[in-house]
């Protein structure tokens, strides 16, 4: 069989889905439904918001599905009605069993980090903040408990010392779609043979980030501080306390070296702001002030000196 002849529905949200979906589109995959999240109110004006998966369905005239509960008997229905022989997921939401098991090819998830390594919400966040220098792809086939299905196809990707968890997405984002697009050909011809994961206490995981992850432990050694400030830019972003007002950091330099100030303390010196770690510094480079626009540390210590 031809990848081509199969009928697939795709379900995805955020730009990251967006991007596997583009190329399946255009490699001629035949996409007969598009599953994403109902519209949201968002950002300052609380303007109704689409999400980039429906963005590019929409341009491009696919039949677009937007339920507000997957169990819904009406949307069971109508999904049903679609005769997938395969449905692909990327950036959703956690799947019922009636839904992933529907299809006789059963359900892809593309997942952001080599399974069973870095299961869960956050795997290229939490990737970059435990220090990683790789992490890679993995396609597989849904079942029962998240992320823990048999592997079809995996693509390792090195991580930079100083590349953040945005710059990584970025570039896993590309990969990701050109590795479903395989898993797609392979499991057309039969040519992929499924690999049961490894279940092991051991394996690091990737919960949900929340806010109390987002705050800065300045009694952390500085590379940890590093790490975590580069693996949640640019979102949700590290942060400290100054002056009793929120300083998210999105960039940094660090410098290891005997410290005489306390943990958290800073300093300013020629433009440049520190804050002390327990074996070392920390030297933000682009920061945002509470209730100000995000900015370079420069013009920030310009602010902070005039008040």
């Amino acid at each position: 069989m031809l990848y081509t002849d199969l009928r697939i529905v795709f379900m995805g949200t955020p730009e990251f889905a967006r991007a596997s979906l583009e190329v399946l589109h255009k490699a001629g995959c035949q996409i007969v439904g598009v599953i994403t999240a109902p519209d949201k109110l968002a950002g300052r004006g609380m303007k109704m918001h689409q999400s980039a998966v429906k963005e590019y369905a929409s341009e491009n005239n696919l039949l677009l599905l937007q339920p507000e509960k997957l169990k819904n008997h009406e949307f069971l229905a109508e999904l049903k009605s679609l005769q997938a022989d395969l449905q692909v997921v990327v950036a959703f939401r956690m799947l019922p069993e009636q839904v992933w098991k529907m299809p006789p090819m059963g359900t892809v998830n593309l997942h952001a980090s080599l399974l069973p390594e870095y299961r869960g919400a956050a795997p290229i966040n939490w990737a970059v903040i435990n220090g990683e220098q790789k992490t890679g792809l993995t396609t597989f086939k849904l079942q029962h408990d998240i992320d823990t299905g048999n592997i079809l196809l995996q693509d390792e990707l090195p991580i930079g010392v100083d590349e953040t968890a945005g710059e990584l997405h970025d570039r896993m984002m590309i990969s990701g779609a050109q590795l479903l697009l395989e898993t797609i050909k392979g499991l057309a011809v039969g040519t992929l043979t499924e690999e049961t994961q490894a279940h092991s206490h051991h394996h690091k995981h990737a919960p949900k980030i929340f806010t109390e992850t987002c705050m800065v432990n300045w009694n952390m050694p500085v590379d940890e501080v590093f790490n975590l400030i580069r693996g949640l830019s640019p979102f949700p972003c590290a942060f400290t306390i100054l002056h009793q007002k929120i300083l998210k950091i999105y960039s940094s330099e660090k410098e290891i070296c005997t410290v005489n100030e306390a943990p958290g303390e800073y300093s300013v010196n020629n433009g440049r702001l520190k804050f002390s770690c327990t074996n070392g510094y920390i030297y933000p480079k682009v920061v945002q002030a509470e209730g100000k626009n995000k900015m370079a540390v420069e013009d920030f210590v310009r602010g902070l000196r005039i008040n």
